[in-house]
């Protein structure tokens, strides 16, 4: 995988974002000692390469729905903070699952550091999620795969039609959307996960790539999923197998 799962030991509260999340974790508790299980970081200051640019992606655990904080994504003493809350019930059943977002969540499930976790519930999550990757069988990857390549596809193709209409700003938009899904398929077929967008579309090799050459990425892209035993185009009934 992209991400060796490798994460800090102790946060360095020196610098602002580490100050900033003891800080917010603090509030949490004192707000809400009875609703909130855990509460931890993830994102380049579990992994602790942040820079001043960096966020500050802090995970809340609650015991039930719709208590703790809401989730939230402004900025705090300059400091650009995303809030996440999730049930300890929800968290665990999606770190369970694959989706077709596999490669842009696995690194949250995998790479947690505990701020406030007395029952060791990140560690749980980060368990069940690796037995999910142990157990899971190729062709639940290359499926996954599949439905991502579509979306490439039309996205791509969508592009290639606005640019000849001189549609410069939709054709942009579209092979961004286009050089993620690529990426995405690019994950499932190497089981690689990735921090973020820039992340995916950097170690694939599709974030400098034209129309022409992503073109020939997802060309090559569908023959590599048709060897894995389904073409990408196949007859009626094909869809609902």
């Amino acid at each position: 995988m992209a991400e060796n799962g490798r994460v800090i030991v102790e946060l360095d509260t020196t610098t602002p974002r580490g100050s900033l999340a003891i800080r917010l974790r603090d509030v949490v508790q004192e707000r809400w000692p009875a609703e909130v299980q855990s509460v931890g970081l993830c994102g380049s200051m579990a992994h602790g390469d942040d820079t001043d640019s960096s966020d500050v992606n802090l995970v809340v655990v609650t015991f039930r729905p719709r208590t703790g904080p809401k989730p939230a994504r402004r900025m705090v003493d300059g400091i650009p903070v995303d809030l996440r809350v999730t049930t300890a019930e929800e968290g665990l059943g999606h770190a369970r699952l694959l989706t077709t977002h596999w490669p842009m969540q696995a690194d949250t499930y995998i790479t947690t550091f505990a701020l406030h976790d007395p029952q060791e519930w990140f560690k749980t999550r980060r368990e069940a999620h690796l037995s999910l990757l142990a157990e899971a069988r190729p062709m639940e990857f290359t499926g996954l795969a599949r439905q991502n390549w579509a979306i490439a596809n039309g996205a791509h193709s969508r592009a290639v039609r606005f640019a000849q209409w001189y549609d410069t700003d939709a054709a942009m938009i579209l092979m961004a959307e286009a050089r993620l899904h690529a990426a995405l398929v690019a994950g499932f077929l190497t089981r690689t996960y990735f921090r973020n967008t820039a992340d995916a579309v950097k170690h694939t090799g599709v974030a400098a790539a034209d129309m022409q050459e992503l073109g020939a990425i997802l060309r090559y892209q569908a023959e590599e999923l048709t060897a894995r035993g389904r073409p990408v185009d196949g007859r009626l009934g094909a869809l609902f197998d």
